[in-house]
């Protein structure tokens, strides 16, 4: 075949697209231009993405999906696409992002690392700049996992602020990312959130035990309807649910935690004591 280039689906995710998409249309026995006609686009601007020369649109990826029937699967070029543009998000975390935009109260649980929309800059830099070592993701979407962030805080900063209320495990505040610096400036940035009226912080110390509600992180929203719903994650998959029979239990559960928690007076002690290098 003519000025066929070879592709590398190693060489990044969109290449990796280029060459799933490039394999699906060879397999019909469809030329570019035949493709094209099927989706509504050019034969050319089907190349320019097999070859990394143009990127993929979650219109395109629709379109994709319709004619190699993969519309609705775990397979589908629009899911692809979506880890792509959300730097591998785990499944339901866009959508979840969207209600979170909108909610009127905002309940989080997080082990580990301090939750997102807490994190400064270079905290999150720093802790993406981890997955990319690792080699779990590009630098690229490291850049676009921390814009994403600086989104949903600023989604924050409306006329009406939402309620946002705060359990973190001290472990949050104990792993240490990105260094001296950049850990008392998180824990400063902490202490300061913590003084907005719309803001409850409480850490759950280590002292709980079996007392501790979640061993994962949960995410619980509020909306101006009074509904609620409940992002939870694993370490490979989210899920965002709106069903009641399963979500109040968690919102329970999660009252329950904010009963045996650190006050937030004390949660602010613990922090700072953290900061002075104290125990």
């Amino acid at each position: 075949m003519v000025n066929r280039k070879d592709l590398n689906p190693e060489a990044g995710p969109e290449a990796a697209f280029g060459a799933r998409l490039r394999s699906a249309r060879e397999a019909r026995g469809w030329k570019q231009d035949d493709l094209g006609v099927r989706i509504g686009y050019s034969g050319r601007h089907i190349s320019g993405v097999e070859t990394c020369h143009k990127s993929p649109t979650r219109r395109f990826s629709i379109a994709l999906d319709a004619a190699f029937g993969t519309e609705g699967t775990a397979d589908s070029f629009e899911r692809e696409w979506r880890e792509i543009k959300h730097g591998i998000l785990l499944e339901g975390f866009p959508e979840y992002v969207g209600y979170e935009g909108r909610a009127v109260e905002i309940r989080l649980f997080e082990v580990g690392i301090i939750p997102g929309l807490l994190q400064t800059p270079e905290y999150a830099q720093a802790q993406e700049d981890g997955h990319v070592e690792r080699g779990s993701i590009t630098s690229d979407q490291a850049a676009e996992r921390v814009s994403y962030l600086a989104d949903r805080q600023a989604a924050l900063q409306r006329l009406r602020p939402p309620m946002v209320f705060v359990v973190m495990d001290e472990s949050c505040l104990r792993h240490a990312v990105g260094g001296a610096e950049v850990m008392d400036a998180q824990l400063q940035h902490l202490v300061d959130v913590a003084a907005r009226p719309n803001w409850i912080i409480q850490v759950a110390p280590s002292t709980l035990g079996a007392r501790r509600a979640f061993n994962l992180p949960v995410n619980l929203l509020t909306l101006a309807d009074r509904s609620v719903m409940c992002y939870a994650e694993s370490q490979a998959q989210g899920h965002l649910d709106r069903e009641s029979a399963s979500v109040m239990p968690m919102l329970t559960a999660y009252h329950q935690l904010q009963g045996v928690a650190l006050s937030p007076a004390a949660s602010v002690d613990m922090i700072n004591q953290l900061r002075k290098g104290s125990p």
